[in-house]
């Protein structure tokens, strides 16, 4: 994973910082934010404004910024295999690697973890009816998945639900860029060619269960969102 974003990083301190407080609780100001980190109040206002959109915080004209009164609905986070299966369409996984690795900073910050905690690394090619569509890079806590790289599941989030830790919710970034000449290769793509990447912070209720990437063929891949209020 590459070196966690400053915002990122200011987001999961505050909200770290204000979990538990009761509603109304006054949360860190953005003076007190930009002091402590050291960087502009756009950073410090791109946070903030992730934990006021999540129904973490709410701001109040003119008083502050404050603990929020819970909104948050669990909404179904879908799987690979139950996205394929919705369309008809067989997935099946090739396991690439599975390993335990010790966690990247940012690995530690998004899965809230111990400097001394491990990580279960899983990457698959992902296929859809035999043809590649992508490869997947999932990292769970270990202590949350024990004997998972054991018996590998056909499905992880079946395994996790089996463990009473499916995901409820999810935060999603995507984006665009070109290809790595391996990635080209799996997804039997030109080299040079466009995939569609997915980072995803998947979450138990509030607790984080999984860190993954995901690079889709971007010739064969769109993303639907459902917006709501």
């Amino acid at each position: 994973m590459s070196r966690l974003l400053k915002h990122v990083e200011i987001r999961e301190y505050v909200r770290d910082l204000v979990q538990g407080s009761a509603p109304g609780t006054a949360a860190p100001s953005e003076r007190d934010l930009v002091d402590r980190f050291g960087v502009a109040r756009m950073t410090v206002r791109q946070a903030l404004d992730a934990l006021v959109s999540e129904g973490v915080l709410e701001r109040h004209p003119g008083r502050g910024t404050f603990v929020a009164v819970p909104r948050r609905l669990p909404t179904g986070v879908s799987s690979f295999t139950e996205d394929m299966a919705a369309k008809g369409i067989v997935a099946e996984s090739r396991t690439l690697v599975a390993e335990r690795v010790r966690p990247t900073e940012s690995l530690l910050v998004a899965l809230r973890l111990r400097p001394d905690d491990m990580v279960v690394h899983w990457r698959r090619l992902r296929l859809a009816d035999g043809r590649p569509v992508c490869i997947s890079d999932a990292f769970l806590p270990e202590t949350m998945v024990p004997g998972l790289l054991e018996k590998l599941p056909a499905s992880l989030y079946d395994d996790l639900a089996s463990r009473g830790r499916r995901p409820t919710w999810a935060e999603d970034d995507v984006a665009a860029r070109t290809a790595t000449d391996a990635e080209a290769e799996l997804l039997e793509i030109p080299v040079g060619g466009v995939v569609l990447t997915r980072s995803r912070r998947a979450l138990w209720r509030e607790t984080p269960v999984e860190v993954s990437r995901t690079a889709f063929r971007g010739d064969q891949h769109s993303i639907a969102l459902l917006l709501r209020n």
